[in-house]
């Protein structure tokens, strides 16, 4: 039933309700509100709401209708069956939502704005083509509030529609910025004159308070303007194809970019002015020259050739390496600025663009190509960031960096004090683009990466020069001490380089070990930054630097300061994944290491801390070899951590990793570790569980199952969790096979006797079901259950076994490798089944239900099914492994002795296939797989940690009767046999063969 205008007193009570802080009152409301969502009508009430003139004051109701407003576009307007607003509705809704521009309250306004680029995202331009000529013609006879609005939902609007990809769309897109950019850059001109007048005017007069009334208007256009620069920044970087694909100029670019730093210059100087007093202008004076500079960088990223142009990269470029090399005094407090300006030069200098092409031209080439003008143009390029950057100023932004930037400050080092893991985490795991030495040590990288040959004796001469002036022995917070401190950081971040020109052991042993031992609180500074040389230096520290380098780590991990410890404990990672890790000069390190784990771990309170010092534990778990000797203190420490990681998803996952390393280290010794494991992976297991936990508790199961050295009841009763997995989706289809195939081997009879049922709804489930890969994975284990239980299974799995016949008797496999793979393998376990159950292949093939299914299947039905699989298997002999070939030579000789006058008609292919496996080369693939058992069985007795799973494979793969069965009696009997069903018929199809076949087959069967 639709709702009218006689519903709005109901439909505002239940909006009042829901925000109620009673909640006997707020539950109802919330539900009778989401009852209404799809009801005719309920939007129109809600838009009634919002726009009463009377309700002006209540904000709060009329907010809360904007949001239900806004669930119902997502879920209803879009054309559905279930969609409660109509054509008309929608046309009512879209005329008042832009009758009602002129909204006052910010929240409110922007929440409108909200909501008509969404509706225009689906309507614009078919079902609302006038939207934007409406809002063109709005402009021209809008105030100040009204024309802020209209670039508001301008600016929503256009950032909707730029994630619209489709050729149709961006031609629409472009369509638009040729209509709107014009209007909007002489607007924006317009307004910036303004604001700078009325900025020096309010730089004069130092009265707070005068001229309220104006100062009120001159915010409310600077915040215009600032939407109207957002409109223009979407206008130029989605109205455009991007030049780096195009190479066509985009003429906005060269005429919007200078424009844009001169803004820029022109109110920079007021940040200084309004320091004193004028709180909202200084606030709205930093936004715009961060967003300026925000927005050249977008440009610059979207269309870099037309950014190259004279005009734009030279002026910008040196602007920002003014600022960043020489900053006035109050700048240095404007980090988010110089943020900007740092990730400038950084674009610019690792912009492939830029690159000077290494590439030659073709002799000759008449036709100037796409990418040579590239190259042309990078070439170009190349010659103006030169002149910008001689080899003075880069070494000059390098020192910069380094002695300015780098160095802690004042309050750096109080924030250190009152929290040193905040600490930690803010300055080394932080977005780059959100701390300002953070971004200068990242451009720092990309300035040495290009100019390493010019800065390398560079930073090699700091380094030397703050070790002399600040000596290992110092123990005052010096500005010698802090710059050596920025100097290991400089030298850190680029040792690649710095091997060729610098020494670590005599570093280490002149400077590094003697800091190290000096426990004064003072040197935690240095401390820190020793614990992220030594890990970043890992790979030029030699076997004699090793063990002091460990032993320094794990002092350092005992460090009183917990960013010490945690830098540490980042570093010790680093070596202990290195290729070259040296486990004998750690082994008696680990009691303290393991101890110092547990600690740090118990005394950490933030969440990236304790996944820190957890992954370094899941790490030497699976490096080091000596682990037994601390399994029951591991134990006891996952089961504290699962227990106080409840509801934190990402720490539990890091958990349930160190556990399977923990568990692969346990080998054979695994189940002393099931008390808390199998609890653990239960719930990791259960459907109700965090999705994200789903994928790490799986390789936990499959890691326990692999390991085990045999079954236990309650890892049994686990497996229909495998069945609710699947059944939501494939995601994880490769694991699910493993823990499959684990439990057919670790289970044997008592596992399909419990689980028959599971077994074959899950075999169903994924076959015809999962593309050829996942096809490929699951169908050595169906081979495996059959060999297994070849009288249980077949019958069990019926409908699974029927959808292979239907893959095998299916076409379209000529030109895909994988599909015919696929066909290979299905045709092989039906041709086991008519070697060991073979009664059941012809039941099988003669059900009335297959018949069905390969018509459904468009596959023309033979009057013999089992013939039609005949010609599969000589069809796909070649496509099959040496064990497939034989179980196939098998099946072929077993239709020998069917009474049937089509066998003859096949006699002569399926003797020949026959003859060539019997003569056939096997031995190569014999001796691969002798070489591959005997490795495995070595490595049992050498390894403790192989898992029994292995074994009973290869127990399983010799034990298989295919092996046991010579096909080269099989075949004599069953020609006997033939011979004697058909007679003379079958002499005749044998004189039919080709002399020199028949001298093979002879050989073969050793027939005088």
């Amino acid at each position: 039933m639709a709702l009218s205008s006689a519903d709005l007193p109901a439909i505002y009570s239940l909006l009042a309700n829901s925000m109620s802080g009673d909640e006997s009152v707020r539950k109802p409301a919330e539900a009778a509100l989401s009852q209404s969502e799809n009801r005719p009508g309920f939007c129109s009430c809600l838009m009634e709401v919002i726009t009463a003139k009377d309700l002006v004051s209540q904000v709060d109701v009329r907010l809360m209708a904007t949001v239900y407003f806004k669930n119902s576009i997502n879920r209803y307007w879009r054309s559905r069956r279930d969609s409660g607003i109509s054509i008309e509705e929608k046309t009512h809704l879209r005329q008042k939502l832009l009758s009602h521009l002129r909204e006052e309250d910010y929240k409110i306004a922007m929440m409108l704005a909200v909501l008509i680029s969404k509706i225009a995202r689906i309507d614009y331009p078919k079902d609302w083509p006038e939207f934007f000529s409406t809002l063109a013609n709005q402009l021209q006879s809008a105030d100040v509030l009204t024309s802020h609005r209209i670039f508001m939902i301008l600016f929503r609007t256009l950032k909707e529609l730029s994630t619209k990809r489709l050729s149709a769309d961006q031609k629409n897109y472009a369509e638009i910025t040729a209509h709107f950019f014009d209007y909007c850059w002489h607007l924006w001109q317009s307004d910036v004159r303004t604001i700078l007048h009325g900025f020096s005017a309010l730089a004069q007069n130092f009265d707070p308070n005068a001229l309220e009334q104006r100062q009120d208007e001159l915010y409310l256009i600077s915040e215009r303007w600032l939407f109207c620069l957002k409109v223009i920044r979407q206008l130029i970087l989605s109205g455009f194809p991007s030049d780096a694909k195009a190479v066509q100029e985009v003429r906005p670019v060269k005429e919007v970019s200078p424009v844009l730093l001169n803004a820029i210059q022109s109110l920079l100087p007021y940040y200084s002015s309004f320091l004193k007093g004028r709180g909202n202008f200084l606030d709205f004076v930093k936004r715009a020259c961060t967003k300026l500079m925000k927005v050249l960088v977008m440009i610059q990223n979207r269309h870099p050739y037309t950014f190259s142009d004279k005009s734009v990269l030279p002026p910008v470029l040196d602007f920002c390496l003014n600022k960043i090399t020489e900053p006035d005094p109050e700048l240095l407090s404007f980090e988010q600025f110089l943020i900007q300006c740092m990730v400038m030069v950084k674009r610019v200098l690792e912009c492939k663009e830029y690159k000077p092409s290494l590439t030659g031209r073709v002799m000759d080439e008449s036709v100037i190509t796409l990418e040579q003008t590239k190259k042309n143009m990078s070439n170009v390029v190349g010659g103006v960031l030169t002149s910008l950057l001689p080899n003075e100023r880069i070494v000059l932004l390098c020192n910069v960096l380094i002695r300015r930037y780098f160095v802690l400050t004042a309050s750096d080092l109080e924030e250190w004090s009152e929290n040193p893991e905040s600490f930690h985490h803010e300055q080394d795991m932080v977005q780059w683009t959100e701390k300002l030495r953070p971004c200068a040590e990242a451009l720092y990288i990309v300035l040495f990466e290009n100019y390493s040959q010019l800065l390398a004796p560079v930073v090699v001469s700091i380094l030397k020069e703050a070790m002399s002036g600040c000596p290992a022995s110092a123990i005052e917070i010096t500005p010698g001490l802090l710059l050596k401190e920025a100097a290991y950081g400089a030298a850190a971040y680029v040792y690649y380089e710095l091997s060729n020109y610098l020494s670590f052991k005599d570093w280490f042993n002149g400077a590094l070990s003697v800091e190290l031992s000096n426990d004064h609180h003072n040197m935690l500074i240095i401390h820190r930054k020793i614990a992220l040389v030594l890990g970043q230096w890992v790979s030029e520290i030699k076997d004699d630097t090793k063990r002091p380098v460990y032993c320094g780590l794990i002092r350092l991990l005992q460090a009183k300061d917990l960013s010490v410890k945690l830098a540490a404990c980042r570093s010790l990672c680093s070596h202990i994944e290195d290729a070259n890790f040296s486990e004998h000069e750690y082994l008696d390190l680990l009691p303290v290491c393991w101890d110092s784990c547990f600690k740090l771990f118990a005394e950490v309170q933030e969440l990236d801390s304790k996944v820190q010092v957890l992954n370094l534990i899941s790490i030497l778990i699976a490096h080091v070899s000596e682990i037994i000797p601390y399994a029951n203190q591991l134990v006891q420490f996952f089961q504290k951590v699962w227990v106080e990681s409840s509801g934190e998803s990402l720490l539990q996952m890091q958990l349930l990793v160190a556990m399977r390393n923990f568990l692969v280290a346990l080998g054979y010794q695994s189940p002393n570790c099931y008390s808390i494991l199998l609890p653990i992976l239960q719930r990791g297991l259960d459907i109700n569980s965090p999705d994200e936990l789903l994928e790490d508790s799986m390789l936990l199961w499959e890691a326990t199952l692999s390991h085990a050295p045999g079954m236990v009841p309650q890892l049994l009763t686990y497996f229909p969790y495998l069945v609710d997995i699947l059944e939501r989706s494939f995601d994880h289809l490769e694991v699910a096979v493993n823990i499959i195939e684990d439990y057919v081997i670790l289970g044997g009879t008592e596992f399909l006797n419990m689980h028959a049922a599971a077994v074959a709804k899950l075999l169903d489930l994924i076959v015809g079901n999962v593309n050829n890969r996942g096809m490929r994975s699951i169908l050595p284990v169906i081979d495996m259950l059959i060999q297994c239980f070849p009288l249980e299974v077949p019958p069990l799995i019926n409908s699974t076994l029927q959808k292979l016949i239907v893959i095998c008797l299916s076409g379209g496999d000529d030109y895909d490798p994988s599909k015919t793979a696929v066909k290979a393998s299905s045709s092989a376990i039906l041709a086991r089944i008519l070697v060991m159950n073979t009664n059941y292949l012809a039941q099988l093939t003669a059900e009335p239900s297959l018949t069905s299914l390969l018509q459904q299947a468009g596959i023309p039905v033979e009057d013999n099914i089992l013939l039609s699989l005949v010609d599969i298997w000589l069809d796909k002999v070649d496509n099959t492994s040496s064990n497939q070939r034989k179980t196939l030579g098998l099946a072929l000789s077993i239709i020998l002795t069917l009474r049937l006058p089509q066998v003859l008609d096949k006699l002569d292919l399926i003797l020949s296939v026959c003859t060539s496996i019997i003569l056939g080369v096997t031995d190569e693939s014999a001796d691969e797989d002798s070489s591959s058992d005997n490795m495995s069985s070595s490595r049992s007795h050498e390894d403790g940690t192989i898992v029994s799973k292995e074994l009973r494979k290869r127990q399983i793969k010799f034990s298989d009767p295919i092996n046991q069965l010579s096909l080269e009696n099989l075949v004599r009997e069953n020609l006997k046999t033939c011979g004697a069903v058909h007679g003379e018929a079958f002499n005749a199809a044998i004189s039919r063969m080709h002399p020199s076949a028949f001298a093979q087959l002879k050989q073969a069967l050793k027939m005088p």
